[in-house]
């Protein structure tokens, strides 16, 4: 059988004649059973028999990227001077364990060289990179696949993507351009870039999965791709079997520092976004709405009367912001944004990070168990904040001592605040800490520790398997759902 070629499989049927039909009452005659289905024919191979023709056309437009990081002053809040990812994120483990040297920036006082990769995506000497690859740089250069070095400039970065623009002098190179389409999981991905400083490098692979939050920025949507990818090849080119390109490489998930099969690159339609703004206005604008959001758990959609888990959650509304303006409120459950069905708040807030500034979109929201519609017209995003508590001495409500809660009055603020929580207790199980501000339970505002006891008696009366609170701390504010039984 020739390699690809599949035989037609022929569905046999036996029929059963009419004598035999008219002796089968008396069992003289036993029909044959008639399959039921058949099995799925196989189809040629999916991927080509080489990628060659491929690497040959895209390969001119890949260079490599060399960078000096001088650092003369010690940064306190991040002494190692590498990229500043929460420490749950892989990529602080990463970085934290198997950077490049240099790549993540040198210690303070020091300089070094870091390398990359990244690409053309213009005739006029634009590149694509990551901006950890470029990040703090006092020089950058690139190295074309012939082998020569040219200076380049640093047009623009987005840290919250992890993506930067270079520019180098001249016109005429090679680039290549972004899919049109996203990658199916499953389809074919070619990596190439500077891996360990070897120069030029291919590997191949398939899309693992899509739409991975790993924990590097609030606007993650990654491409897990097998193709092997180690340092070096951060800011090179994913692309598809066609030549496009499907992402960015940017990271991987190793207990070794080398690739066990898990990379992650950047979705070819954010780099695309993030690029036409660095191109035109050297930073990237996002839409804002105003609010701080969070996921709606099952025991949060049982306590807001909610049929299923799902949506963003909105926890707080800021004051004079886009949504303020529209009329939202905490507590309301936003559903989809301009018809499309909202699955959590991460996709959210990609959805309106990318819409822009000064757009009106449409939000279906769910309010007191009653679906609803509203209009915003998104500002730009501001400088991020966030609010402080005053901790001080409190009394005992001993109603709540089931919880595992201690709380006082918040002399003149709104709200009761949290002044000690049993350790192993279901308040501490459900993220509660000392200095939180409890702002409202089951949707009404509290100001004393037994408005808080109150509510909770309230809930059990209703058969409430658990009960709502909107609670504010250092981070902002939220809803968390405490279960009524422990009170």
């Amino acid at each position: 059988m020739h390699a690809g070629r599949s035989l037609p499989l022929r569905r046999r049927t036996l029929t059963v004649g009419a004598a035999c039909a008219a002796l089968l009452a008396a069992g003289v005659c036993a029909p044959s059973i008639e399959a039921a289905a058949e099995p799925i024919a196989p189809q040629a191979a999916a991927g080509p028999g080489s990628f060659a023709d491929i690497v040959d056309r895209v390969r001119p437009a890949v260079v490599s990227v060399k960078v000096k990081v001088v650092d003369a002053e010690a940064d306190a809040d991040n002494p190692d001077g590498l990229p500043a990812f929460p420490p749950s994120s892989p990529l602080y483990r990463f970085f934290r364990r198997f950077a490049l040297p240099g790549e993540g920036g040198p210690p303070p006082g020091r300089s070094s060289m870091a390398q990359g990769s990244g690409f053309f995506v213009s005739a006029d000497g634009y590149i694509v990179t990551n901006n950890h690859v470029v990040d703090r740089a006092s020089d950058v250069s690139i190295t074309l696949s012939d082998g020569k070095t040219m200076s380049a400039k640093v047009i623009g970065v987005d840290k919250k993507t992890d993506l930067a623009l270079l520019k180098v002098d001249g016109s005429g190179y090679p680039y290549v351009a972004f899919a049109a389409q996203s990658p199916r999981v499953g389809d074919w991905v070619i990596a190439v870039g500077n891996p360990f400083g070897l120069g030029g490098t291919v590997t191949a692979g398939i899309v693992s999965a899509r739409g991975r939050d790993i924990g590097a920025g609030p606007y993650d949507d990654f491409l897990q791709i097998d193709a092997p990818v180690n340092h070096g090849n951060s800011g090179g080119p994913t692309f598809n079997a066609q030549g496009e390109v499907v992402g960015v490489n940017t990271a991987i998930f190793s207990p070794s520092g080398g690739s066990v099969g898990i990379g992650f690159a950047i979705a070819g339609e954010v780099v695309r976004s993030v690029v036409d703004q660095l191109k035109a206005n050297g930073v990237v604008t996002r839409g804002w709405i105003g609010v701080q959001i969070q996921s709606v758990t099952e025991d949060i959609a049982d306590s807001l009367g909610l049929k299923s888990a799902g949506g963003a959650l909105i926890a707080g509304v800021e004051k004079n912001s886009p949504a303020d303006a529209a009329g939202m409120k905490s507590g309301d459950v936003v559903t989809a944004v301009d018809g499309e069905t909202v699955k959590d708040p991460h996709e959210f807030a990609r959805r309106i990070a990318a819409i822009g500034p000064k757009k009106t979109v449409s939000l279906a929201l769910i309010r007191n168990g009653a679906p609803m519609a509203v209009g915003v017209t998104l500002g730009t995003m501001p400088a991020e904040g966030a609010a402080k508590t005053d901790p001080r001495p409190a009394a005992n409500a001993s109603e709540l001592a089931k919880l595992g809660l201690t709380l006082r009055a918040n002399r003149g603020e709104d709200g009761v605040v949290i002044a000690e929580v049993e350790p192993d207790s279901p308040a501490a199980d459900g993220g509660l800490k000392p200095g939180d501000v409890i702002l409202e339970v089951r949707g009404k505002p509290v100001s004393r520790p037994s408005e808080v006891a109150d509510a909770i008696d309230a809930a059990k009366s209703d058969g409430k398997k658990s009960i709502l609170f909107r609670v504010k701390s250092d981070d902002g504010e939220r809803f968390l759902a405490l279960p009524t039984r422990a009170s």
